[in-house]
């Protein structure tokens, strides 16, 4: 399974999603059922206790009544269990209360939250999904799927992530830049000059995320790498975040 999904942006910034596991969807789809279940057991016996109320009596098994309610709570069944995911998905951003409980959510395939749409296509295909058992035949495709997208997931145009903390003003800001006395050896002679503004927002903003993969670092290096016609051995022994990092502190210590 691909474990991450990169998104690349117009401002050629790019940043990714870590990829729900098959197992804490399960988890997260049995805390959400056992959820419904005790709301649609509430509903029928607080519809049961009026209607006794109402008629005073219990229907009459074999009278044309008992038919027309068990087909008004058959609706309701089917909006509880619909309008559960729905209603929850675009009130908490593409969670449902088991998701939150997971720290996982639904966003489009593009990285952009979920719309109406999306989540209405997503959970009416989910019936095909429980086929022939609860979620026989979603537990397949998503085993079978690089991103454990069930048949919901792949018709709405949507995957589920791993939730993270958000990220707040105070940690996306930088310190003022330091001014040095001297320099690492490493950095003495980089053609700095060569950089442009967005290489160096590129590298702020990729040092300012966790979790990146090591991957993008790699690209990112590369980029850099060619700008300033570095080596292929450059500082090869340490870590190539660490390696842009001294990149930029070079930027800064010469403003």
């Amino acid at each position: 399974m691909e474990e991450f999904l990169n998104i690349d942006t117009p401002e050629n910034v790019v940043f990714n999603y870590e990829v729900a596991g098959i197992a804490s969807r399960c988890i997260a789809a049995a805390i959400d059922t056992f959820i419904l279940l005790i709301i649609q057991i509430t509903v029928y016996l607080t519809l049961f206790a009026v209607l006794i109320l109402i008629l005073g009596e219990l229907p009459d098994p074999e009278g044309s009544a008992l038919g027309w309610i068990l087909a008004i709570l058959g609706l309701i069944g089917f909006a509880l269990f619909w309008g559960y995911y729905i209603f929850f998905e675009l009130r908490w951003n593409g969670q449902s209360p088991g998701k939150r409980r997971m720290h996982l959510r639904v966003v489009r395939t593009d990285g952009m939250p979920i719309t109406f749409s999306e989540s209405l296509i997503r959970n009416l295909v989910r019936l095909i999904d429980f086929l022939p058992v609860y979620y026989g035949l979603g537990l397949i495709v998503m085993f079978v799927n690089s991103q454990a997208r069930r048949l919901g997931d792949l018709a709405a145009g949507t995957l589920v992530v791993r939730d993270h903390a958000p990220v707040t003003l105070e940690q996306m800001m930088f310190p003022p830049p330091r001014r040095r006395t001297a320099e690492s050896p490493a950095t003495l002679d980089l053609p700095i000059e060569r950089l442009t503004g967005q290489d160096i927002q590129m590298i702020e903003d990729f040092l300012s995320r966790d979790g990146v993969t090591e991957d993008i670092g790699q690209r990112i290096f590369k980029v850099l790498a060619l700008r300033l016609d570095l080596p292929d051995d450059w500082m090869t022994n340490i870590p190539v975040r660490s390696r842009i990092r001294l990149i930029l502190d070079a930027s800064r210590s010469r403003e």
